[in-house]
């Protein structure tokens, strides 16, 4: 068979594996983890048990525990772990509610961009040749106003979080958007849960659990969902004034 024959066929198998090769190996890490049993060690009890190993680590190792933290958490959210929630109140305790929020805001927006890029080189160029034309035209407004819509999906996280990772990717976004708009829309609620976990060490001291369910009380529900709304704001002005310029 003629080896110029090959060449195209060729090509366009390596450029396939290059494109599955990132969600390949975040699929070899979610594998691993749980082949290693990791999902019974990192636990909420693991933390009770060694807190103060990990406090003392933190103490003596201030530079290194906080790249260890920022990175353990982008592993998490990047492989969709299920001790991803774990990770904001575990940096609180850690490191208190300040520290421990802003590296919280880091690894999970780290790790969101990674399932991102992942996304966007697996499967977005594949959507947007099966996409029908409804969902042509959802893409082309979610481009428009994709920042505002991001922002909305992560003050109000009616979807997984690793679901609203995947979507912008497929619907084109720019990565540069895509990571401001994660970082602020995660603000308040690594605030929150960090400062659940600035008081995990008295709530272990006593027994008991932490309330996690702190974030649905009204005097703090209510204002995240108003920065929602405001998060969209823009988008419904755009829509009215296009319409009235329509009519």
């Amino acid at each position: 068979m003629d080896q110029a024959a090959l060449e195209p066929g060729q090509a366009r198998s390596k450029s396939v594996w290059r494109r599955l090769l990132p969600l390949g190996i975040l699929l070899a890490g979610l594998a691993a983890f749980f082949a290693l049993g990791l999902h019974r060690v990192l636990t909420f009890d693991a933390l009770r048990e060694h807190r103060s190993e990990l406090a003392s680590f933190v103490a003596r190792n201030g530079f290194l525990a906080v790249c260890l933290a920022v990175l353990a958490y982008a592993a998490a959210v990047a492989l969709s772990l299920p001790i991803a929630s774990l990770m904001t109140p575990v940096c609180g305790f850690l490191f208190g509610i300040v520290w421990g929020s802003v590296l919280s805001i880091l690894g999970a927006t780290l790790g969101a961009v990674l399932v991102f890029l992942a996304a966007r080189s697996a499967f977005a160029a594949l959507f947007r040749a099966r996409a029908g034309g409804a969902l042509q035209r959802l893409e082309e407004g979610f481009r428009r106003d994709a920042f505002n819509y991001l922002l909305f999906l992560r003050l109000v996280p009616v979807f997984p979080f690793w679901l609203v990772n995947v979507v912008p990717a497929l619907f084109g976004m720019r990565l540069g958007p895509y990571a401001l708009a994660t970082a602020i829309g995660i603000i308040p609620g690594a605030i929150v849960y960090a400062s659940v976990g600035a008081g995990l060490g008295t709530v272990l001291d006593r027994g008991e659990q932490p309330d996690w369910g702190l974030i649905a009380q009204p005097h703090i529900l209510l204002p995240i969902l108003g920065l929602a709304v405001l998060a969209l704001v823009p988008v419904v002005y755009k829509r009215w004034k296009a319409r009235k310029a329509g009519g």
